[in-house]
């Protein structure tokens, strides 16, 4: 039962782990492409015969732009919000798992000195047994 549990508990931990790796990648992707919209928004000029000819669609670009890197902001903060909960629950985990397997090593060690002394009363039997027939 116990050696379950710490499967278990083993297994959650190792989920948990993979989601927040995921979780990192996501915030990875969401700052590269804040820089990728700063950077645009910094290089974005008024050019004589592309889309970009007037001031005024110049300032509403960099607006969406500036509103674009907002939203990806918020994102982000939601991310490291959840990433957050995420390694308090990985260490809660972590610290049942360390207690399970605790135990299972206990009990493995008590399991190794009841066969030691079923051994050496054996042992005792023989040597007795020895001395009687003698």
């Amino acid at each position: 039962m116990i050696e379950q549990l710490f499967n278990l508990k083993k297994t959650q931990t190792d989920q948990r782990l993979m989601q927040k790796g995921q979780l990192l990648s996501k915030i990875e992707r969401i700052d590269a492409e804040i820089l990728i919209t700063k950077t645009q928004m910094d290089t974005a000029t008024v050019q004589k015969f592309g889309a970009i000819s007037d001031f005024a669609v110049l300032q509403m670009h960099k607006n969406t732009m500036k509103l674009h890197i907002s939203k990806l902001e918020i994102e982000k903060n939601n991310f490291n919000k959840e990433l957050e909960l995420l390694i308090k629950d990985i260490v809660e985990l972590q610290k049942e798992t360390e207690q399970f397997g605790y135990i299972l090593e206990e009990q493995r060690q008590e399991t190794i000195k009841r066969m030691l002394a079923a051994e050496e009363e054996e042992a005792n039997e023989y040597i007795q047994s020895k001395y009687i027939s003698e």
